[in-house]
């Protein structure tokens, strides 16, 4: 076991109270070669926050097709706030084509134009967002990729000065330029990535390629408080106050790696807004990275029991 039973009840229950989230990016449908799956990692990391407490905004657009009515009834239903999801008829909603191979590995094929690239949002929108005061921000790098979204990005970051920016990288081909990811690590708080990203932004930022020595200069170079490298079936590297800690993985067998990280990424938020110490908080993000993982779907159901007895 990677962490026993009562500290993941700990961490779970006696966190501090539950922030609000404003999740930023895509919405879009998985397709996998036999199935249809909601998803895409802001949408997923913001129904596994909700699934630990944290009320979440929400902020994307679905198309005015039946991918997108039965989207926001699904996003509904999942008790996110879609106040400010909206619906656009300038293009379809978004979908990915999710291949996976005997190793495990995924790859996907992103559909764009898409919904979310159409997104518009006003003064008033950013008004009524600063008035709900989320403590985080989640936002990624293919949202950004376009100018249309990166304007929005860049402006919600202005607006929401205050609240903790959560960037998950999430790199995806012709969706990951240098100059873009330079820019979001700078504006960032807490950091999210894996070990292929990490090797990555390692060649174009001149960070150190060790996993503890990139955490370390990160948060001195660009005012990080916090750091999770996911390593895969290994486990997890995590920083935070000075503190590095990798902690193993929590085997299990995997059915479907699409939305793991996006838990992960979710719970390792969860934690850090407890007073859990920083060993903790990595064991509980593995266990429910892992249990989303033993499932198909990047958003499949499960309970905080359930990565109790995992």
């Amino acid at each position: 076991m990677a962490i026993a039973p009562q500290p993941v009840l700990d961490l779970y229950l006696h966190s501090l109270a539950p922030q609000s989230v404003a999740v930023l990016g895509e919405v879009l449908w998985d397709l996998f070669p036999n199935s249809i799956h909601l998803g895409g990692a802001p949408l997923n990391f913001g129904v596994h926050a909700r699934r630990l407490g944290h009320p979440v905004y929400l902020v994307s657009a679905v198309g005015a097709d039946e991918l997108g009515t039965r989207a926001t009834n699904d996003i509904a239903a999942l008790d996110l706030d879609i106040t400010f999801l909206q619906t656009t008829a300038t293009f379809p909603t978004g979908t990915a084509t999710i291949a996976l191979s005997v190793e495990g590995k995924t790859s996907f094929r992103i559909h764009r134009p898409a919904a979310y690239d159409a997104m518009q949002i006003t003064g008033q929108d950013l008004e009524r967002l600063k008035y709900k005061k989320p403590g985080w921000l989640y936002f990624g790098t293919l949202f950004a990729s376009m100018s249309e979204g990166r304007s929005v990005l860049d402006r919600l970051l202005d607006v929401l000065d205050d609240t903790v920016k959560f960037y998950d990288l999430n790199l995806r081909p012709s969706a990951d330029s240098p100059e873009l990811v330079k820019h979001l690590l700078e504006q960032a708080d807490v950091v999210k990535l894996n070990e292929e990203e990490l090797s990555r932004v390692h060649a174009f930022c001149d960070l150190p390629s060790s996993t503890e020595g990139f955490c370390h200069e990160g948060a001195r170079r660009y005012g990080w408080r916090a750091v999770a490298v996911t390593l895969g079936e290994n486990g997890c590297a995590v920083f935070a106050k000075d503190t590095y800690v990798e902690e193993r993985g929590c085997p299990v067998e995997v059915a479907d790696p699409v939305g793991a990280g996006d838990a992960f990424a979710a719970a390792f938020m969860h934690g850090l807004n407890s007073s859990c110490p920083l060993r903790d908080v990595a064991a509980f993000a593995n266990r429910i990275g892992a249990l989303v993982a033993s499932r198909h779907g990047a958003i499949p159901d499960w309970t905080i029991e359930e990565a109790v007895k995992l």
